[in-house]
């Protein structure tokens, strides 16, 4: 194995930061490696909010469902899909903007992707910690209000970045075989390995540090495609012009 997928493999979510800043010159570097990513049709349809205000931050953790590592990480960046930019050429070379389109939409939302995990690779290798928060679609509207994001942008997930001041254990994945398929989907053999699979994950839920909830990996995704998931999505992003023709 290499040390590239050695660091891969070892990836953890990081909540707990100490207090040591990250150096401009590698938080530069950090995000000219996001913007090294794969572009669809050379759209570059992401753009990062770095959040320095304190009371901002403050704003978003809560924003986030409560989550202080939002305030005490050393960096929080949020990541938009920004069709405004490519709006603007469009209006520059007098072309219609036919953005609201669903593959629009797909394309700046993957390029969003592309870039933030490019930057967390590059931020692993630097020994700094990273935190994905979903969170911030708990309330879309407050934290776009908050960044003053305009008509075509819309935000995608938080980044927190910062020094780890912890040591978790990794979270194990789902067997390959199950996700890896030849040729056709196919589901043989998947109920079996899943079943040993969900043991793992309970075991690990077990023994984690600070303790656990203890259930299997079918159990938690069970309760998380059972629930309404963020219904006010649809409306926002609608409103913030992506409607999906």
């Amino acid at each position: 194995m290499n040390p590239v997928l050695d660091l891969l493999m070892s990836h953890r979510s990081i909540r707990k930061y100490t207090t040591q800043p990250i150096a401009p010159e590698l938080l530069e570097q950090l995000l000219r490696a996001g913007q090294a990513a794969a572009t669809s049709s050379f759209l570059q349809g992401a753009t990062i909010i770095r959040v320095r205000n304190p009371e901002s931050r403050r704003k978003l953790a809560v924003y986030a469902g409560n989550q202080a590592y939002v305030e005490t990480a050393a960096e929080f960046l949020v990541f938009c899909a920004d069709l405004q930019r490519p709006g603007n050429a469009c209006r520059q070379y007098d072309k219609p903007f036919a953005g609201d389109f669903t593959e629009h939409f797909i394309i700046a939302t993957v390029d969003v992707a592309l870039m933030a995990q490019n930057i967390v690779v590059a931020a692993e290798s630097a020994g700094l910690g990273i935190c994905y928060i979903g969170g911030i679609r708990n309330n879309p509207r407050e934290v776009s209000d908050l960044l003053q994001l305009p008509q075509g942008v819309y935000p995608v997930f938080g980044l927190c970045l910062g020094y780890p001041d912890q040591n978790p254990e990794i979270k194990p994945r789902l067997p390959l075989q199950v996700i890896l398929k030849e040729d056709v989907y196919g589901e043989e053999g998947d109920a079996e390995q899943i079943a040993v699979y969900d043991e793992q994950v309970r075991e690990y839920y077990r023994q984690r540090t600070g303790g656990g909830h203890g259930i299997c990996w079918s159990e938690q995704v069970a309760s998380l495609l059972s629930e309404k998931a963020r219904p006010h999505m649809r409306q926002f992003l609608a409103e913030q012009g992506f409607t999906m023709r």
